[in-house]
């Protein structure tokens, strides 16, 4: 009996250490980070390549996946609203649902799988083949050649992919609105305009700094912290896309209900 218990507990002791072991290094590695952002020198050229990186060459991802899910939700909204003879609230709904959730989710979501994995991938395989080591042998920090840019260029620029996400998603759905389902255009146009407000776009600004972070940190982290070779660099690549949208996911939901809560 109590050789069944022990060994209960020792199955169930190994991932918990793990798990604190993995906590603590994540830990150590966020506050680097943070002092790392902070302080000189900075890598201006690298930050605005990361910014070219991160934000111009994800527009498309972000651009297709807001729009249709503009469109959608427009085509969606009209078949409920319709039974009640409240069409007139389409422009309103379409408006709040991209510009407080799909703009800053999706293009979180899209953003986390283009650019947390090239970050896992690239800091793993530097690792893997002690390119880093090489960075600390000749003098330079690896957390503000590396980490610093990636970070800072992902907080600045993805509320940027936000608020684009926020117009395109919107067009989409004006476009379903007018040209399929027939509704009057200047209507749709003033509904959209007299019920925007400030916190809807603030709420987006918000979200895409907290993801950005979060892509950074995972794609930095899952790749600096890589080992084992080219599984070990694969296995770091799945880890930060699979982490940055589980946590992209439960931080929209804290976030929404910390502005909107009342």
């Amino acid at each position: 009996m109590f050789k069944y218990v022990e060994k209960f507990l020792r199955g169930l002791g190994k991932p918990l250490i793990n798990f604190i072991s993995r906590l603590g290094k994540l830990t150590i590695f966020i506050g680097r980070t943070l002092y790392n952002c902070v302080t000189p020198p900075f890598y201006l050229k690298l930050l605005l390549k990361q910014m070219i990186d991160i934000g111009f060459y994800s527009l498309p991802v972000v651009a297709l996946t807001t729009v249709f899910a503009g469109m959608v939700i427009a085509l969606q909204t009209n078949a409920g609203f319709s039974s009640y003879g409240a069409e007139s609230a389409v422009a309103q709904v379409v408006l709040i649902a991209v510009t407080r959730e799909l703009a800053p989710v999706f293009s979180g979501l899209m953003v986390a799988g283009r650019i947390g994995a090239a970050m896992a991938a690239e800091l793993g395989t530097m690792r893997v083949t002690e390119q880093i080591d090489a960075l600390s042998t000749l003098s330079t920090n690896p957390f503000k050649y590396l980490v610093t840019p990636r970070m800072l260029a992902a907080i600045l620029v993805l509320p940027l992919l936000v608020l684009i996400g926020d117009i395109i998603g919107i067009l989409g759905g004006y476009t379903v609105a007018i040209y399929q389902l027939e509704y009057n255009a200047a209507n749709y146009i003033n509904t959209t305009i007299n019920e925007l407000q400030m916190i809807d776009i603030y709420t987006g600004i918000i979200k895409g700094a907290v993801f950005g972070a979060i892509i950074a940190l995972m794609g930095c982290y899952n790749g600096y912290e890589s080992k084992g070779g080219a599984q070990g660099v694969g296995n770091a690549t799945t880890n930060a896309v699979v982490s940055s949208s589980i946590l992209i996911l439960i931080c929209n939901y804290i976030i929404t209900g910390m502005i909107f809560t009342k």
